[in-house]
């Protein structure tokens, strides 16, 4: 493939609460290095596609009270390749706007979306897998999804199943399950029919258009499109006026669910989501004791199975707790079950700004 034609767009818009206490509404997880390796995700992220793509095409999607983080940590990007979203409305209204962005330079332009918070632990296997799905991309008129044989049963994934034989390096999708409770999640990676769903897919951008004309109301499908503005302020101006009359749909939900032209292509690189307590406990590497702890100071006595991320300043002794999250952050610590702990801390973030307010969320 010519990568003249190829894309990135990195998702970086995320409120990302269920690392909640440790990402936070005005911080999110992406902008924080997280695990004490140097890099935040966001710029691993874009280290990882810089290897691959000319900066000059590699876009960051965000929202406005995240345009700093973003201008901070990746001050070689261009104010023309970053979109800040001036509300939260979700990825259809955001790649349907970077679309616009893209298609105005090239026509003929390939795009790999990418979300800005998975971790990669084999980045040459990742680089022959991105090309691969640009070359794919420019042949197939559909959307590839670029997916994980599964590892372990992890509930806090989303999945794909395939039907059919493999052609060209692709199967057909048959369906999409969002995070299974354990045992289905056994089930499907017993059959040999799922892939974990990365989150990362390629398509032509022309071929995206088409199905945002179907989803986007006509006025903005119309404007956003045929419209060309003269200067980013000026599409800056006309987004903080119409964005918010956008959908709040997922690419999930707008495209890949109702489509039949979706397909998965099998990746090689070792993947995992780190977006839960739970799949940061299964990715990362476990004590004798089966204990976790990210980049924090612990004296374990007697206790198994727990996770903990503490501030820099701390040291813990934890004795006889077996599996718990223990995570502190600011003025929040959290202290509950490992065990369907996203749906217990989507609970908590509830049940606490309305007890105490933005301030703790």
């Amino acid at each position: 493939m010519n990568l003249n034609n190829a894309y990135c767009v990195i998702l970086a818009g995320g409120k990302g609460r269920r690392l909640w206490p440790c990402s936070r509404q005005n911080a999110p997880k992406q902008f924080d290095d997280f695990f004490g390796v140097g890099r935040t995700q966001l710029q691993q992220t874009y280290d990882r596609f810089r290897r691959i793509l000319p900066e000059s095409q590699i876009f960051v999607i965000t929202n406005i009270d995240y345009l700093h983080f973003v201008q901070e940590q990746l001050p070689e990007v261009s104010p023309d390749n970053v979109i800040a979203e001036p509300v939260h409305r979700n990825t259809v209204p955001s790649l349907a706007w970077a679309s616009y962005r893209i298609l105005h330079e090239n026509k003929d332009a390939c795009v790999i979306v990418s979300p800005s918070d998975q971790a990669m632990t084999d980045t040459e296997h990742f680089e022959t897998d991105v090309k691969h799905a640009f070359e794919l991309a420019e042949k197939v008129h559909g959307l590839i999804c670029m997916g994980i044989k599964p590892s372990r049963p992890e509930p806090g994934y989303g999945y794909i199943q395939i039907e059919g034989e493999q052609q060209e390096g692709l199967y057909h999708v048959k369906s999409f399950t969002e995070k299974p409770e354990r045992e289905f999640a056994k089930i499907f990676m017993e059959s040999g029919e799922f892939y974990w769903n990365t989150g990362i897919f390629a398509a032509k951008f022309a071929f995206l258009s088409e199905c945002f004309d179907k989803i986007l109301p006509d006025i903005l499908r119309r404007h956003v499109y045929e419209k060309h503005f003269a200067t980013l302020e000026d599409e800056y101006a006309y987004m903080q006026e119409n964005f918010p009359r956008y959908p709040n749909i997922s690419i999930e939900r707008g495209i890949l669910e109702p489509l039949d032209n979706v397909y998965v292509m099998p990746c090689h690189f070792g993947w995992d989501d780190l977006g839960t307590w739970h799949s940061i406990y299964e990715a990362m590497q476990q004590t004798e004791d089966d204990n976790v702890t990210i980049d924090s100071e612990v004296y374990f006595d007697k206790a198994r199975n727990n996770v903990v991320k503490l501030p820099k300043d701390r040291f813990a002794v934890i004795s006889g707790l077996d599996g718990y999250i223990v995570a502190e952050h600011g003025n929040v610590l959290l202290i509950c079950p490992k065990e369907d702990s996203s749906k217990t801390i989507r609970k908590y973030i509830n049940e606490i700004q309305l007890l105490k307010g933005d301030d703790y969320i």
